[in-house]
């Protein structure tokens, strides 16, 4: 791995870390954009990207554990593992070039969704919704890594304020990232490259971790949603044209 390609990590895993930890999610989204360029193949792509997750989301609960509420998860997560299950099975029969292709149309689908229409869309936290939330969250996680926005919609809804909404979106990143981990593993995408990398991107996340606490105390989380939703579409748009060309 050359000294380029180590930059290129540090800085996704720090900017990723710095959004997840504001916003609450967004580490998948923003990193996948970088990491299916930088690693070998598509799934070690995936792997690198929810090992570094699932460490942010561990420090997270770490310093939020009293505000999750279990019977918030089990529902949710059922239906995640499932879904994410099936879905890596597919990575190999998936050409890696339409990959790339469908994770953009996803970026720039929910960056409009969630631009234009979610302030005005309001989730109930019932169990059909976290049955259809959990298994898109699963889909999307187990092919892109980035099974956060469904997941978000519902914890929104569910959750009495910011703490509980953080603290648990992390449990449930935490929970789902070993769960696609240990699959991956048995598929072999853990290979030396994704571990080496890790340790590369460990120091990213640390930093952008400390960053995203700072930020919060200053920034407004909506106008910075905002500005996320913005760079998923161009992001979209990136990968999509480097696919094709």
């Amino acid at each position: 791995m050359g000294v380029e390609t180590i930059i290129l990590l540090l800085i996704a895993s720090t900017v990723a870390s710095i959004v997840q930890r504001v916003s609450g999610f967004g580490f998948g989204i923003f990193v996948m954009t970088m990491l299916p360029y930088i690693m070998p193949t598509y799934p070690e792509a995936t792997a690198l990207s929810a090992l570094l997750a699932g460490t942010l989301s561990i420090m997270v609960v770490v310093q939020l554990w009293r505000y999750i509420n279990i019977k918030h998860l089990l529902p949710i997560l059922t239906a995640f593992f499932v879904t994410s299950w099936i879905s890596i099975q597919f990575l190999d029969y998936i050409d890696e070039i339409m990959m790339k292709i469908i994770f953009g149309i996803v970026l720039i689908v929910l960056s409009i969704y969630f631009f234009i229409i979610s302030d005005r869309v309001h989730v109930k936290p019932l169990i059909w919704v976290q049955a259809v939330l959990g298994s898109i969250s699963g889909v999307m996680g187990g092919l892109f890594n980035m099974q956060g926005p469904p997941a978000v919609l519902y914890f929104v809804a569910s959750e009495k304020d910011k703490e509980h909404y953080l603290a648990i979106t992390q449990a449930y990143f935490l929970v789902g990232n070993i769960f696609m981990t240990v699959v991956r593993y048995f598929k072999g995408y853990l290979t030396e490259t994704v571990g080496w990398s890790y340790l590369y991107g460990l120091a990213g996340v640390f930093l952008g971790f400390y960053i995203g606490m700072e930020i919060f105390k200053r920034v407004s989380n909506h106008l910075l949603r905002k500005l996320i939703y913005i760079f998923m579409a161009i992001s979209g748009v990136y990968s999509i044209v480097m696919a094709l060309t």
